[in-house]
């Protein structure tokens, strides 16, 4: 265990480990065009993104609620005429989702490996219980954690309890996530350091301001560059 005053580190999964976003833009198209003879596509995905909001306290995060969502907005936008054969292959696409291969980001492995022993890791995500337990035994990443929590919302709440139960508390932990709202604010509220990796492809929900003023912020291009950023945290 580090003697530094920082002791845990945790880390969320989706576009920080590894690849997500960029899977659900592509069935999102996909949706668009299985909806093409009733509307426009940016009618579809502004009624879908509708849908995913108002869902999100019924269904939560991951791609079951997503799936759902697509039904919903199908059955709107078509006043109850989309095809029984169009609502089998959003079913389809859900599925695909479920299933897809798990594409770590770069520096990941290295990374965690350096960190591992040094400090406590934990990973704390959002999402569906099954497919995060899924991407996280596929990704081989899972002996790097002493930690797993699956939460339903990130919030200053979720971090006190987390870094609490796991760690040393909120003021000596520090999250890195790609998600300004569920990654870093809440965590910065809580006490600790927030480190934001920006990914090209965030979900519009989870875009806020940088809090550039607050002094526990933190901003690298990408989790290679963490262990730089500890050493000089030290």
């Amino acid at each position: 265990m580090s003697t530094h005053a920082l002791t845990t580190i945790g880390f969320d999964a989706d576009d920080t480990l590894w690849q997500n976003e960029q899977y659900y833009r592509l069935t999102e198209e996909h949706f668009r065009e299985l909806l093409a003879d009733f509307a426009e596509g940016p009618k579809i995905s502004e009624r879908l993104l509708e849908a995913e909001k108002r869902n999100l306290s019924h269904y939560g995060f991951g791609i079951k609620g997503f799936t759902l969502s697509m039904i919903e907005t199908a059955i709107e936008i078509t006043e109850g005429k989309v095809p029984t054969s169009v609502i089998a292959q959003i079913l389809d696409t859900g599925r695909d989702l479920l299933s897809h291969p798990v594409e770590t980001m770069p520096h990941v492995r290295e990374t965690l490996e350096a960190l591992s022993g040094n400090y406590l890791l934990v990973l704390i995500t959002k999402g569906d219980l099954f497919d995060q337990e899924r991407k996280l035994a596929q990704s081989g990443l899972g002996d790097f954690f002493d930690a797993v929590e699956i939460v339903s919302e990130k919030t200053a709440v979720t971090y006190r309890r987390v870094f609490s139960k796991v760690g040393d508390g909120p003021e000596r932990a520090m999250m890195v996530g790609n998600s300004l709202k569920s990654d870093i604010v809440p965590a910065i509220a809580a006490g600790s350091y927030g480190v934001f990796v920006p990914h090209e492809l965030t979900w519009v929900l989870e875009h806020v301001d940088e809090p550039k003023d607050a002094p526990r912020f933190r901003k690298i291009a990408h989790l290679g560059e963490l262990g730089s950023l500890l050493g000089g945290l030290s």
